[in-house]
């Protein structure tokens, strides 16, 4: 049916019109409320554009009642709501009360078109059938290094999947070591922009201080230590994907800053006076609870829907247990190979040691413990001893109790060496390669951990 659009200012219903019709939508408008709910009676619409203010008052609560009406016939018709700067709190309880974006006056028209394209697109994508195997996903879609077939993983590879030839903008939570990278980087390689740049960001890295100069850029002599011209993460993934990690890491001012970019598809070079267009698409990931930073109010309520307007949860370690088996083998032939070792097997007592741990850690922390086993282990075999013997229990209360853990850094570096020294019988240069180390580097840490060698 198309595109309806709300709105009783005739130059903007006008203006709308032509821009949508140029773009190959059909498009109906109405100029009033009750007009529009009259022809929404017997009509669906692909997507409802609507503006929050009929009256002089400007209260945008016509609006608000406009969209809860508009919710009790088309409970799934995507909405996106036409409202001033100024007035960003009200498009956010629109938001609230069921809208899924909203535009603010003036618009750019391409940032409206990419914004009415991903919310048809998505409308449609949440009602298709989830393909049932990962023979299947893996048959049409490049899902490098994520391993396993649990229920729940794959809800997630094929939400991931359908949503990436859209260009709307993905949060995914999950916490510390699910994966939550990987998942951004398998949505970029089957979208549109595969062959275009996958910037990563960790933000929890960059300081309030040089956010601007490192996400959007400098111009040589723009401020004191800036000798050079430097190109920002956001000019860097022009035509791709950014992936902002640890989003909820940024500063309130560097948050005004990213929403700046997400709102109007343009960021300011520092020392640059024209804006610069960013034709980026943006995925977001954290491990902490966002609804709860802005209930707190150190996460903008209006950035938060502006990153989340698909929402993929990655489920931890602990939620797919059967998954772990898979997990495991993958990362010890990955080791074996990449040290020219003979491949590992692991024992049923071990895969069955390894389900019942809780590995806070997920994916990271056992994928460290099977690279730590099969460099150290003489035996072809990892039976549940050597699993226990590379983890130990560490005080990390007040109060003694003990929580399984792993071994500090130093110990497992030491340990590791100390085994490949054994396994290549002290041949320095061998060692070295198996450990991905130089030989001077090697040598600083024999020297480290006090380890003889020969000279």
């Amino acid at each position: 049916m198309g595109i309806l659009v709300i709105d009783d200012d005739i130059a903007v219903c006008t203006s709308l019109r032509l821009l949508l019709k140029q773009a190959r939508y059909e498009v109906h408008t109405s100029p009033t409320p009750g007009e529009a709910l009259q022809w929404l009676r017997h009509n669906t619409p692909d997507l409802i554009l609507m503006d929050m203010n009929y009256s002089i008052e400007t209260t945008g609560r016509e609006g608000l009642e406009l969209l809860q009406k508009v919710r009790i016939f088309h409970p799934l018709v995507p909405i996106i709501l036409i409202t001033g700067w100024a007035s960003i709190s009200l498009a956010v309880e629109g938001i609230k009360k069921g809208a899924s974006d909203f535009v603010s006056k003036p618009w750019d028209n391409e940032a409206l078109l990419q914004s009415v394209k991903s919310n048809i697109q998505w409308a449609k994508i949440s009602h298709e059938s989830t393909l049932s195997t990962r023979k299947e996903l893996d048959q049409h879609y490049q899902l490098i290094g994520i391993v396993g077939e649990h229920e729940a993983l794959m809800e997630v590879l094929s939400v991931s999947v359908r949503i990436a030839p859209s260009q709307a903008t993905v949060l995914i939570t999950g916490e510390s070591g699910t994966g939550k990278e990987l998942i951004a980087e398998a949505i970029h390689l089957n979208s549109k922009r595969k062959n275009q740049p996958f910037i990563r960001v960790n933000l929890g890295g960059i300081s309030e201080s040089v956010f601007e100069s490192e996400m959007f850029g400098h111009k040589k002599g723009a401020f004191t230590d800036a000798f050079s011209d430097r190109m920002g993460r956001f000019q860097m993934a022009e035509g791709g994907t950014i992936f902002l990690d640890e989003i909820a890491e940024l500063s309130m001012f560097t948050q005004v800053k990213l929403l700046r970019v997400l709102q109007e598809h343009t960021f300011d070079v520092l020392g640059e006076s024209k804006s610069i267009k960013a034709d980026v698409r943006v995925i977001c990931a954290t491990n902490r609870d966002l609804v709860e930073m802005v209930r707190a109010g150190t996460f903008r309520e209006d950035l938060y829907y502006r990153i989340n307007l698909i929402h993929i949860h990655v489920p931890c370690l602990r939620q797919r247990v059967t998954d772990i088996p898979l997990l495991a083998m993958s990362f010890i032939q990955q080791t074996c190979n990449s040290n020219q070792l003979p491949l590992k097997q692991l024992t049923k007592e071990a895969i069955s040691y390894l389900k019942k741990q809780p590995f806070p850690g997920n994916i990271r922390e056992l994928k460290n413990l099977m690279e730590r086993c099969a460099l150290m282990s003489n035996e072809l075999v990892i039976g549940e001893d050597d699993l226990a013997r590379y983890t130990e229990n560490i005080s990390v209360t007040a109060n003694s109790e003990k929580k399984p853990g792993l071994a500090t850094l130093d110990q497992v570096e030491k340990d590791t060496i100390l085994k490949t020294m054994e396994l290549y019988k002290g041949n320095v240069s061998r060692v070295a390669r198996a450990l991905g180390l130089s030989r001077g580097a090697l040598y600083r840490r024999l020297d480290k951990h006090q380890i003889p060698y020969e000279h």
